[in-house]
């Protein structure tokens, strides 16, 4: 048997798992796979929360994680002053809009998704100055998909370099979502690229970037095969989205 098809019967049955555990099972299972792939490299759990019940991720609190991920202020502001008690780190992965960004940089920890000059300036001259530097990644747009968010990876030292000259931020590294591949190894030779970017950029930068976020559900073992310290998992958390539940 080849190992394409040992690798899709072993996420076949990831899913099928998932499917009927609890909350705290599936975060169990995942950290576990993390493990085997990650080779003793720390990789952080982004829970992506979004349209998910507050209930489920208290649950996901209690199960030990403490990062979570939002893409729509509105959404992800009732659901900080519902579990503002809880000591969470937010992270913002979605689009930024102007009128969004005072709120934006007032309260999350972390925004994944600068991917223009005019952003960062915005991010830095909102961003209390009483509150530590936010912390930044830029989004790369891999495979020049000019209808999604990103920046051409060409265009990413020149911005990171504005970025680590901008106090209220701190550069913390680069997010991507590449284009979905049917072969694993596709796949994560697609993610390489995020790496390779990475380290090329890293030595040329004032201080080091630590973090690459890449790697959702679907490309969790090849994200890690391919050096993401940062995965960001919704569905095999928390199971399919449910707008509206609270």
């Amino acid at each position: 048997m080849s190992n394409e098809k040992i690798s899709n019967i072993i996420k076949n049955s990831l899913h099928i798992q998932i499917v009927i555990m609890s909350i705290a099972q599936r975060i169990h299972t995942i950290s576990q796979r993390i493990s085997q792939y990650a080779e003793d490299k720390p990789v952080t759990l982004l829970a992506m929360s979004k349209f998910q019940p507050v209930t489920a991720i208290r649950e996901a609190y209690e199960a030990g994680l403490v990062n979570f991920g939002e893409n729509y202020w509105q959404d992800a502001k009732e659901k900080m002053n519902d579990l503002q008690e809880l000591p969470l780190c937010w992270h913002f992965t979605g689009a930024i809009q102007s009128n969004k960004a005072a709120a934006i940089t007032e309260s999350m920890s972390w925004v994944h998704t600068v991917d223009r000059e005019k952003i960062a300036f915005l991010l830095n001259d909102h961003r209390p100055t009483q509150l530590p530097p936010l912390n930044v990644c830029i989004q790369v747009d891999l495979d020049q998909e000019h209808n999604k968010a990103g920046i051409d990876a060409a265009e990413v030292p020149a911005l990171a370099q504005i970025i680590q000259q901008l106090p209220q931020l701190r550069l913390r590294g680069l997010m991507a979502i590449p284009k979905p591949r049917q072969l694993e190894e596709e796949q994560y030779q697609s993610l390489l690229r995020l790496k390779h970017l990475f380290d090329d950029i890293n030595p040329h930068l004032s201080y080091t970037m630590d973090t690459l976020s890449m790697g959702m559900t679907d490309d969790l073992i090849p994200a890690i095969r391919a050096g993401s310290t940062m995965v960001r998992i919704g569905r095999a958390i928390f199971g399919e989205r449910q707008r509206g539940s609270r």
